[in-house]
């Protein structure tokens, strides 16, 4: 596992190693563009971010092979490099694709929050890791993430939540600053979590990553009065747990942000440049 202080200077590597690669074999794709994808893998998270310079993050992986096709069609057939690989946390709907995922595409490193699945498919992706020398770095809240003029800040889990029995609670939450845009990322986070971060930062954001598929335990009236994303993405599939519910969509519209779904809509694209927000769906 890598230590924190090592991390930056892989990145740098990483970075422009990056760039004199993919640049020369990528064409039709504007490198000053920040690109967020929410990925259609049915009932989990998925999101595959690429900042300028084409330096990819995809936070979770879904809960099937389903996010490779995603990321094939999106990526082509000659891409097969992924700079940062994240695990929200340690469930099967975020973390099961990942395994199909390091099976085929090569990473960089692979972030998560430091807790062990309580599943055997957890071994599963640890095994793939080891066997694909992806080396491991364990991120907590206060830890940032820079490239160039983007940045990545953890702002949760906290040493305390990260000990939480509700893994939910364990969950990263990112928020990443890129080309005028702040979007946040928020995993499986229920209303303690939102308060917690309600108190301790600032979560004004542009787009939402709506937790925890749109359930009764997340999106607040309070948080979201306080994040006011303009939009929001709700990854979804089919379910037995009624998501999203009433309650979290009613909410979301309270504070006037435009709704998607994957479910409804498919793989949902945002382009970002100079703060301006394009967006594109699949269906």
């Amino acid at each position: 596992m890598f230590n924190k202080n090592s991390l930056i200077v892989f990145l740098i590597f990483l970075a422009v190693f990056d760039v004199f690669v993919w640049q020369k074999i990528i064409f039709g794709k504007s490198g000053d563009k920040s690109e967020i994808y929410f990925l259609d893998v049915g009932q989990g998270d998925s999101q595959l971010v690429v900042l300028p310079g084409n330096v990819k993050i995809l936070i979770d992986g879904g809960p099937n092979n389903k996010v490779v096709k995603e990321l094939d069609y999106i990526l082509g057939s000659t891409e097969r490099y992924i700079d940062l690989v994240v695990m929200s946390h340690p469930q099967y709907d975020h973390f099961a694709g990942l395994i199909d995922v390091l099976n085929r595409y090569k990473a960089g490193i692979f972030i998560y929050n430091g807790r062990e699945g309580e599943i055997l498919a957890f071994r599963d992706l640890k095994d793939v890791l080891s066997e694909r020398g992806v080396p491991l770095i364990a991120l907590v809240g206060g830890d940032k993430i820079r490239y160039q003029n983007s940045k990545l800040e953890i702002i949760s889990p906290s040493e305390e939540l990260l000990k939480s029995k509700e893994l939910n609670d364990t969950s990263l939450v990112m928020k990443l600053e890129s080309n005028g845009l702040k979007a946040l990322f928020t995993g499986d986070i229920g209303i303690k979590v939102e308060n917690y971060l309600l108190k301790n930062f600032d979560i004004d954001a542009d787009v939402l990553k709506v937790a925890h598929h749109g359930s009764k335990f997340s999106s607040s009236e309070l948080f979201l009065e306080e994040a006011t994303p303009e939009i929001s993405v709700i990854e979804v599939g089919k379910n037995n747990y009624g998501h999203p519910t009433e309650k979290a969509l009613s909410n979301l519209l309270a504070v006037g942000s435009k709704i998607f779904r994957t479910d409804v809509d498919g793989t949902v694209k945002l382009s970002v440049s100079d703060g301006e927000i394009l967006i594109f769906k699949k269906k």
